[in-house]
């Protein structure tokens, strides 16, 4: 399936600030408070859904799946929101995956933001319509930071800003770690990934990727809190669907709590060691250590947008604006 470039945005349009995830907790209003500002400052208007607005809360979750899948369908269908932005990750968009308007992605195709458990929305959307999804920040990231990241994140957060307006097509991704080269080797193809587990459960879902949207793509992922092994295990689930026979390079991001210390049973191992493991005699391209993941600040990595690594120089750049 080509891919579907939603609208750009122009100053003025309105974003929303949606709960298609977990819920923003009476805690965190400063949060939402900085990100509306930091919108309004730059040109646009801000919604604030109602389910984010109130606190609500279901068990984990903002909601019940059908009132959160009933949120982002309003807000796909309502002319006047151009782009919508998750306040938080957590585990629920696979509830609710079987009750998304497809049609109204198709009839206006327009930004979703997010990253972590956003990527179920993302690769569903993209396997069922094509879109191109930004996996990206959530929206209190926009709103800054005060630890030692803070430069970093205005660095990204401009960044997003100017890809969404048009502004930015062919960019160099800026790394702020140093990046690693796991396998040498350079690849050009379509950016496809996110959370590992998210895109295990889509896999496993009636909404997967095309087995044809591996052919060549750039394959991105990271995960968070996960069991070293449970990672292993489904990155051969991956194999033994023949992904990494069609994939034309691999880019890890920064996983968080998966590694298996010195002091455990079996240990020390890394993300690094378990990953060539999988991968064998696979001669693809591997670059690692790149800045998207649950450290933040996450680069944007456009789902579907045309890209190329270099993982001997360890570059990544877009080749392509993911907006029309």
């Amino acid at each position: 399936m080509e891919p579907l470039r939603p609208k750009r945005l122009h100053h003025g349009d309105t974003i929303a600030v949606a709960a298609l995830s977990g819920p923003r907790t009476a805690s965190r209003r400063d949060e939402l408070d900085a990100a509306v500002a930091a919108f309004e400052a730059a040109g646009f208007n801000v919604r604030v859904t109602p389910l984010v607005e109130n606190a609500d809360t279901h068990f984990w979750r903002a909601a019940p799946p059908e009132v959160q899948a009933a949120e982002l369908n309003g807000l796909l269908n309502d002319p006047e929101v151009r782009a919508i932005v998750s306040f938080t990750g957590g585990n629920a968009t696979t509830a609710y995956l079987d009750r998304i308007d497809y049609d109204a992605v198709r009839r206006d195709p327009k930004p979703l933001l997010g990253y972590s458990d956003i990527t179920a929305l993302h690769l569903a959307i993209h396997a069922r319509t094509g879109l191109v999804g930004f996996h990206t920040d959530l929206a209190p990231s926009f709103g800054g930071r005060t630890d030692a990241a803070a430069q970093r994140q205005a660095v990204t957060n401009e960044l997003v800003l100017d890809l969404l307006t048009g502004k930015l097509d062919e960019v160099d991704l800026p790394a702020d770690n140093t990046w690693e080269t796991w396998k040498p080797g350079q690849a050009t193809g379509r950016l496809v990934g996110g959370l590992l587990d998210r895109l295990i459960n889509v896999q496993a879902s009636p909404y997967p990727l095309a087995p044809d949207t591996w052919d060549g793509a750039i394959f991105f992922w990271e995960d968070v809190g996960r069991n070293l092994g449970h990672v292993w295990n489904q990155l051969h689930v991956l194999r033994m669907h023949g992904v990494f026979d069609r994939v034309g390079a691999m880019v890890v991001g920064i996983p968080l709590d998966v590694e298996i210390p010195a002091e455990a049973p079996f240990g020390p191992f890394t993300v690094k060691d378990i990953v060539l493991d999988v991968l064998g005699d696979y001669d693809f391209p591997v670059l690692a250590g790149v800045d998207f993941g649950h450290t933040g600040p996450n680069l944007p990595m456009p789902i579907g947008t045309l890209a190329a690594v270099d993982a001997t120089s360890r570059s990544l750049r877009l080749l392509e604006s993911p907006v029309d």
